[in-house]
């Protein structure tokens, strides 16, 4: 099945918008973890658990295991097994990748065949033939960065002439979409921004991180973020004292605005 098919199938079951993203710290563990074998996959699986029927993906940032070494990125690979074997949720691997086009493809064969995510983030940065060789997976899910929640997205991101880089970006992933498969990744701390955006690609799903610690308006988020929207929240639902009730909380807030 495709990531489309596989993300609109648990956004329907769920009744769910929201992903949840797995950012996994050692120091902020609790300390009833650390003594497993594998505190990170530990982890991980409690909040899957408690989460499953809640969301409509789950997104691993490969920085938080690749800074863990070799361990690490064990622990990644186990997590999105166990994902897919507990879950029919689909897993966005957040990895921002984006090279010259032989070592994309090396990237893209690591993310999908590898890692066996369902989609990947990647860096448009260099252009069409960085991005190809994700694209070319054509069941896989490519989530390309548009406009991020940052602060430093005015260096470049919002430079540029009449048209600003993020207008560009959409313009041409929508060009992209041969396969049905792009996405975009804009950050909610860009509302008006976000509503031109999804002017421009109309049904590509959008993920949309920087509700809660970073500020973004969750109203505006889902009022604007197109017709598939992808709120995605991490510290503020791994870490909390109920993973659970965070989780319900912040899902049933979310079809509250998008009804």
């Amino acid at each position: 099945m495709s990531f489309l098919r596989t993300l609109d199938q648990a956004v329907k079951t769920n009744h769910s918008s929201l992903c949840v993203g797995l950012d996994v710290d050692l120091s902020q563990l609790p300390a009833k973890y650390l003594s497993s074998d594998d505190p990170i996959l530990t982890f991980n699986m409690a909040v899957i658990e408690a989460t499953a029927d809640l969301v409509c993906a789950y997104k691993p940032n490969a920085a938080f295991y690749e800074m863990y070494g070799l361990y690490g990125i064990s622990s990644l690979i186990r997590t999105i097994d166990y994902i897919h074997t507990r879950t029919k949720v689909p897993v966005i691997l957040d990895a921002k990748r984006g090279d010259v086009g032989h070592s994309s493809a090396a990237y893209a064969k690591a993310a999908f065949d590898s890692f066996k995510a369902d989609a990947v983030t990647v860096n448009p940065y260099m252009g069409h033939d960085s991005v190809k060789p994700f694209l070319d997976y054509r069941d896989k899910g490519v989530f390309v960065l548009c406009l991020t929640s940052n602060a430093g997205s005015k260096d470049f991101e919002s430079a540029g002439g009449q048209e600003p880089l993020y207008l560009s970006v959409a313009k041409h992933v929508k060009e992209w979409n041969h396969y049905g498969n792009c996405g975009l990744v804009v950050g909610a701390t860009k509302p008006e921004e976000l509503k031109e955006i999804t002017k421009i690609t109309g049904d590509l799903p959008v993920l949309i991180p920087g509700v809660g610690a970073q500020g973004g308006s969750l109203e505006a988020a889902v009022r604007d973020g197109g017709k598939r929207p992808i709120i995605n929240a991490s510290r503020s639902i791994i870490y909390a004292a109920d993973p659970k009730a965070e989780a319900k909380k912040l899902r049933d807030e979310i079809n509250k605005w998008r009804k």
